[in-house]
């Protein structure tokens, strides 16, 4: 588990450039990192997670099209996350 953690962390690290969505939003994996521990184990979401996750939706289409991050962000566990927070994934 630790050994996802950092390889997730140090993903989101190289995976740093920021592309310009619409409605001002600034797609950047490293933002979910909040997320880590929810969605690696069966922790609950805390509210900075899901208001990154919130802020972020714009871009997980994105994301999901990124080989490196796709297995993190379309993982049964993401999925649950988000729904959690109450942001669905979108349908891409």
């Amino acid at each position: 588990m630790k050994a996802t953690y950092i390889v997730f962390c140090t993903l989101l690290v190289i995976l740093l450039a920021k592309t310009q969505v619409s409605m001002a939003v600034t797609c950047s994996p490293v933002q979910l990192s909040a997320c880590v521990s929810a969605i690696t184990s069966s922790s609950p979401p805390s509210q900075l997670c899901c208001t990154k996750i919130k802020e972020q939706k714009p871009c997980l289409c994105q994301y999901l099209k990124n080989p490196n991050l796709k297995k993190f962000v379309s993982s049964p566990n993401a999925r649950k996350v988000a729904n959690i927070c109450k942001s669905p994934f979108p349908k891409c």
